[in-house]
């Protein structure tokens, strides 16, 4: 009885459909998250009776062949890369990317991530730091006595100090474009890292050909959008039943087999 295994291949893969919903909805107010969506294929066919076999001695051919799907697979979890709402938050380290790239942030094993988080903040010796106290490439130090730090859109870091009318440019925040964004390999606490499906990185200033602009005192949101999310988890949940419903219908044939006399 095939149909147990076909709605059983179907049931985990909407399983995996419903998980991937739902991480979606528990990061809807994660910054700088992207929304994933699962891609299904079809498993293998069996032939029952092979398209374009002879049907007869005189050279007659099968049209259409008959084929037997055994089911569905996971393919793949696609990250959906498009731009999120700004929020303006007002706070002087807050950065978001209008367009296209990435913050860099230097790991403590001195491997290079990537992210679109930009709720950054000092460190005690006035580096420019993630939540998690990483370095934002390229390294970035606020002198101890600024009076106040200004990043214009193409990643300037500006400063006043004490005693000087002028401002000062103490470092260029440099963002990453990837051939193949979606290739990035999650890392958890919103960084991504390089993958040779992603492609080699090619940095630039930010407002650069290519490159999107940075503001101040404004984060991305989540992508996700909860009317999308809720709509397919209802139709996730409904696909799941009706292949739960082949099982019971299949139970219910091998019940007459068992029972016939």
């Amino acid at each position: 009885m095939r149909a147990l295994d076909i709605a059983g291949t179907g049931m985990q893969a909407q399983q995996t459909n419903v998980e991937t919903i739902s991480n979606n909805i528990a990061n809807m107010t994660t910054t700088g998250f992207k929304r994933r969506r699962a891609e299904f294929q079809d498993l293998m066919y069996q032939d029952l009776r092979r398209v374009g076999s002879n049907s007869s001695d005189s050279g007659t051919v099968v049209p259409s062949g008959a084929q037997l799907g055994l089911g569905v697979k996971t393919a793949a979890i696609y990250r959906i890369n498009e731009q999120g709402n700004l929020t303006q938050t007002s706070n002087t380290l807050d950065l978001a990317i209008q367009g296209n790239g990435y913050f860099q942030v230097t790991l403590p094993s001195g491997d290079t991530a990537y992210t679109r988080d930009g709720t950054f903040a000092l460190a005690a010796d006035g580096t420019i730091v993630t939540a998690d106290g990483y370095a934002v490439a390229p390294g970035i130090t606020v002198p101890t006595n600024a009076e106040n730090v200004s990043i214009n859109a193409s990643g300037q870091v500006q400063v006043t100090v004490a005693g000087q009318t002028a401002a000062q440019t103490v470092g260029q925040i440099q963002l990453a474009v990837f051939p193949n964004e979606t290739g990035l390999d999650a890392k958890g606490d919103n960084l991504l890292t390089q993958t040779t499906a992603s492609g080699a990185p090619t940095t630039g200033t930010p407002g650069a050909a290519g490159f999107g602009s940075v503001m101040q005192g404004f984060v991305e949101s989540s992508n996700v959008n909860v009317v999308t999310e809720i709509t397919d988890l209802i139709t996730a949940q409904r696909a799941y039943e009706m292949n739960s419903k082949v099982i019971t219908a299949a139970d219910d044939m091998m019940q007459t087999l068992t029972n016939l006399k």
